[in-house]
């Protein structure tokens, strides 16, 4: 399979509502989508979730960008790519870091390559599921009336699993009002590494609200404390940010931090790590998840197929377009009924780009060439 030509745009879409995070408030989106084309003129797409700013973790737009033009663009460009694993595994293994750019190129190939095989990106991968389980991520609201009326909403949308983000001074009684007015609602937390272990007791306090998780209560890049707090605590930790390889997955699992793991392809460098860390927690019964990062259809796409493996057996954040984006840039958009939704079977992502939608969107593009 040879790459011909790659377009990058830096595309901006407006929320519907702000969501905000232990990290700040985010009002819209910039994303880099990847092109990714065939010399026979088929088009593989992806998108970086890397944000604008160094908060999720050290990435933002702008290093992505100066990566994938500087960096992995040209690698994919000059080689011949029997499969998509090789990029990770081959070309891109002497790069460090830069994770959430290396997920992007190699999920543009990893359509481009299903496409060619007349198969969809599910199966591609190994998935087996036919529809997925979704949840939904309920930012932090100006009140716990307002999260309320959120959950209210999503229920009768039928989502299967909420997810609130929390922070100190607003947890343990957002969760206490939350459970009183929805006492047996699947209701997880997420800290956004929030936390430190000075904080014991408050996060102790919430294993008194049957929650189904914790997720990442204490630093982005820890796996130590993240043992010990495990051990005190009922409710299973689920690590996010400290996860960015298989051998992070690894040593979490011997050192006992977390019971379940979150994957989010851009985190770990793509699909195929993804598959790496899937088939390494399935061995080891670490339940799956798969997260978002407030991602266009295109982006979401690629988390409907990765979460179609069987080991993803928690619902995970890909919600329907229209939770968050007045009008999304595929066609169909991503829909769900009654807190599922169905794994395309149509080569490759199964939704199709609309051209249209992306141009109106798009801030700036940049074309690279086989020279």
């Amino acid at each position: 399979m040879k790459i011909k030509q790659v377009i990058l745009r830096h595309l901006k879409l407006d929320l519907l509502e702000p969501f905000t995070t232990s990290f700040g408030t985010e009002y819209d989106r910039d994303f880099i989508l990847v092109e990714a084309q065939s010399d026979d003129g088929i088009s593989g797409w992806a998108e970086s979730v890397a944000m604008l700013d160094p908060l999720y973790n050290e990435e933002t737009l702008k290093t992505n960008w100066h990566i994938l033009e500087d960096y992995l663009i040209p690698i994919i460009l000059k080689n011949e790519i029997q499969h998509p694993d090789e990029i990770s595994e081959k070309y891109f293994k002497h790069i460090r870091g830069n994770y959430m750019a290396k997920a992007a190129i190699e999920g543009a190939v990893w359509d481009l390559y299903a496409k060619k095989q007349n198969a969809s990106l599910a199966s591609a991968l190994g998935g087996i599921k036919k529809k997925i389980e979704v949840g939904v991520s309920i930012g932090i609201k100006d009140s716990i009336d307002s999260t309320l009326d959120m959950i209210e909403t999503c229920l009768g949308e039928g989502y299967k699993r909420f997810k609130l983000k929390i922070k100190p001074g607003w947890d343990v009684e957002l969760i206490d009002k939350v459970r009183k007015v929805y006492p047996e609602i699947p209701l997880m937390a997420d800290a956004n590494s929030a936390y430190t272990l000075q904080d014991i007791d408050r996060l102790s306090a919430l294993d008194d609200f049957n929650l189904m998780m914790i997720e990442q209560p204490l630093a982005y890049n820890d796996i130590i404390d993240h043992a010990d707090l495990q051990s005190r605590l009922k409710t299973p930790i689920c690590l996010d940010e400290s996860i960015h390889s298989l051998e992070d997955a690894r040593k979490a699992i011997k050192l006992g931090s977390c019971k379940i793991i979150n994957i989010k392809i851009g985190r770990v460098g793509g699909l195929t790590e993804a598959k790496k860390i899937h088939d390494l927690c399935l061995k080891h019964e670490i339940p799956l998840w798969c997260g978002g990062m407030l991602e266009s259809g295109i982006g979401r796409a690629h988390n409907i197929a990765i979460t179609s493996l069987p080991n993803f057996t928690l619902p995970g954040d890909t919600a329907a377009s229209s939770l968050y984006w007045a009008e999304d840039i595929i066609e169909p958009e991503v829909t769900v009924d009654n807190g599922m939704i169905m794994v395309p079977e149509l080569p490759g992502i199964g939704y199709e780009p609309s051209l249209e939608k992306i141009n109106k969107y798009t801030i700036h593009s940049q074309t690279y060439n086989l020279s």
